[in-house]
């Protein structure tokens, strides 16, 4: 039995899937890459990228209606952490456009039918937790800050947009507010990449074996030690999803339904760089 364990556990090994080291060079080379898959289908991308502006709009609109406009930016900043879930779809036209025939948009709904896709869900219910308590500790440092800095119980007082950004940028709490919020939020942004940059390419792409847990498991594993294993490149991907994004952001949104589809298509070309065929 111990023996046939240890057997076992020797296959399991074999399959996981094997971290390259890469250089600066391929990062740029991937991004690259992305333009190049996005100006093939244009048309294709910004219907799938639509998607999340609306959603974001959608989102800041329920914010506004219930008096919590402090809210907006962490939102606006969390969807970093929801992107690599979000650009699912664009992995699948990244992954046919590659096997050679011609690509439709509605291709990228197909990877709902793949039988990854309960552990797709399971990886994306985790980025869906780091995103939900990124707002709650923006929340919290709000309310110790600026909201009630001696009785943060208290009833959160009705505030307008200009209010705010007074506070946030002419008193000493708002500077701590920006200082700290900045810092827990690189936090949270360096364990949703290190969860999420490879983890949603490598399922969406090949099969993993074992449960549907024991999938999620492994392509989150997968991640986290291509992130390990190249620190520099991927803090550099980093930082350009992060600037991508933050564009994006100051257009209304509206950009991200270009920045959305090339930074999949980009991070799609990482992977394949990063992980071994």
């Amino acid at each position: 039995m111990t023996e046939a364990r240890m057997m076992a556990g020797a296959q399991d090994l074999v399959a996981r899937p094997a971290v390259r080291h890469i250089e600066l060079a391929d990062v740029r080379d991937a991004l690259g890459e992305g333009i190049e898959d996005f100006r093939e289908s244009p048309t294709h991308l910004v219907f799938v990228g639509l998607i999340y502006p609306v959603i974001g709009l959608v989102l800041a609109r329920i914010v506004v209606g219930y008096d919590a406009l402090q809210m907006i930016y962490p939102l606006v900043a969390g969807f970093a952490l929801l992107g690599p879930l979000a650009a699912i779809g664009v992995y699948e036209l990244s992954r046919r456009r590659e096997q050679g025939p011609e690509v439709f948009w509605w291709n990228a709904f197909s990877v709902l039918r793949s039988p990854r896709i309960g552990a797709i869900l399971l990886a994306g219910a985790l980025l869906v937790a780091i995103f939900l308590l990124w707002l709650g500790a923006a929340q919290a440092v709000y309310d110790l800050t600026l909201r009630h800095p001696e009785a943060p119980w208290m009833a959160p007082e009705p505030i307008s947009f200009t209010e705010l950004l007074t506070d946030v940028f002419t008193t000493a709490a708002g500077w701590v507010l920006i200082i700290v919020g900045t810092g827990i939020g690189f936090v949270f942004a360096l364990v949703s990449l290190a969860v999420g940059v490879v983890s949603f390419p490598l399922l969406v792409d090949r099969e993993l074996g074992g449960t549907t847990g024991e999938q999620a498991a492994m392509a989150v594993q997968t991640s986290v030690r291509a992130v390990i294993a190249n620190p520099l490149p991927m803090a550099a991907w980093g930082l350009i999803v992060a600037a991508g994004l933050l564009i994006g952001a100051v257009t209304a949104l509206v950009g991200l339904a270009v920045v959305v589809p090339v930074l999949g298509h980009a991070t799609w070309h990482l992977y394949r760089k990063v992980v071994a065929g």
